[in-house]
């Protein structure tokens, strides 16, 4: 069960960016949690990820616990200390449960780092060679917003299921795929005033190019607001929006993020798929819910975005969000928070040639994230 690493995810031109590492695709996410084994059944009853790989005490690792679950492109690491201190537990006890590590998929993880810390990004750590019998990878990483690191992967000279250390893992059960694809993009929410510094970062440190931005007066509601930027690198495949508070009457999702995450971090991940309706019926059948938009945002979508290939009544049904940009059109969907904390959730989104995120969708999205934040009393 190998990645096919022959045929990435399609790629979009932005020719601002330098692109001098490049960047190659996203090669795992790495979340720490509180306990692996029951995230692994999560994802892989709920949400149809196939299991990997196994790290642990029988791997000789005494210290933690990892499973590796994959879906098509899509690669997550679910890590938990065995032991009752060090730096995974700092990270759990600060954050809960969420994501560490965001690894990118390198042709040479040594020049990565070399070029990323020489034009000032913080060392994580230096490049390391791991080696067993089905070959050899080369890791390094930076640091980069709050706790997160990028891990730079080199893997060509590798042909095992995952990273040496790891064994294989085929447990029985699961649940079939969902016809997840590839992350389109993650997004980070940081400080306040901080979204400049880290788009500054991204550009400055990794070569990546400022896609589109939005001010408070595209996102915003009658309470709250914020501002966000999307970075992207060169071919288009890793694409990180960068999230700030903006001044409102009262608290936004950001800094309720902010709060209970205790720092910056990933706000969520976007999965892409080729058939949203589909994925999200199954979804919501095996237990997953989703943000859900008033009805009478419906009676008037067609018309701001024009002729789509889909019935409406099964998106209307779904909760399911459109929206067109000059290159095609977009749908898209918000899971509510999946961790306990109201910090980390998932998109999924289906792509019908737009390139953008869904500004027409900004104010009904967030009016209905204001909704869960009264539930919560953190409004």
């Amino acid at each position: 069960m190998t990645m096919d690493r022959t045929t990435p995810q399609p790629e979009i031109v932005v020719p601002e960016a330098e692109d001098f590492l490049p960047l190659l695709g996203t090669d795992h996410v790495e979340l720490i949690v509180g306990n692996a084994k029951q995230s692994a059944y999560y994802y892989m009853n709920a949400w149809g990820y196939q299991p990997l790989a196994f790290k642990g005490l029988e791997t000789g690792s005494s210290d933690s616990v990892s499973y590796v679950l994959r879906q098509d492109k899509i690669t997550l690491v679910l890590t938990t200390p065995l032991v009752s201190d060090g730096p995974l537990n700092d990270h759990l006890n600060r954050h809960g449960d969420g994501v560490k590590a965001v690894a990118l998929w390198v042709d040479d993880a040594e020049k990565s780092w070399k070029e990323t810390t020489s034009r000032g990004a913080v060392s994580a750590f230096p490049p390391e060679t791991r080696e067993d019998a089905d070959g050899k990878v080369v890791l390094s990483a930076i640091e980069t917003y709050g706790d997160t690191i990028h891990v730079f992967v080199e893997r060509k000279a590798y042909n095992g299921l995952f990273l040496p250390g790891y064994q294989p893992w085929n447990p029985s059960g699961g649940s079939p795929a969902l016809g997840l694809k590839f992350i389109d993009h993650m997004v980070g929410n940081v400080g306040w005033g901080e979204m400049n510094t880290w788009c500054e970062f991204y550009a400055k440190v990794m070569g990546f190019a400022q896609l589109i931005s939005f001010d408070d007066k595209d996102i915003s509601t009658d309470y709250t607001a914020l501002m966000s930027k999307v970075m992207s690198n060169g071919n288009g495949r890793i694409k990180f929006p960068i999230n700030e508070p903006a001044e409102g009457r009262k608290k936004s999702q950001i800094e309720e993020y902010i709060d209970f995450y205790q720092g910056a971090g990933v706000q969520h991940i976007a999965v892409a798929t080729d058939n949203i309706i589909e994925t999200v019926t199954e979804l919501q059948g095996r237990g997953i819910e989703f943000l859900q938009v008033p009805g009478t945002y419906y009676d008037t979508v067609l018309d701001r975005v024009g002729e789509i290939d889909e019935d409406l009544e099964p998106l209307r049904d779904l909760g399911i969000l459109i929206d067109r940009d000059d290159e095609g059109y977009l749908l898209q969907i918000f899971t509510k928070p999946v961790v306990d904390r109201p910090t980390m959730f998932f998109e999924i989104i289906q792509r019908k040639g737009a390139q953008s995120f869904g500004k027409g969708n900004f104010k009904a999205l967030f009016e209905a994230i204001e909704r869960e934040q009264a539930l919560r009393g953190t409004l």
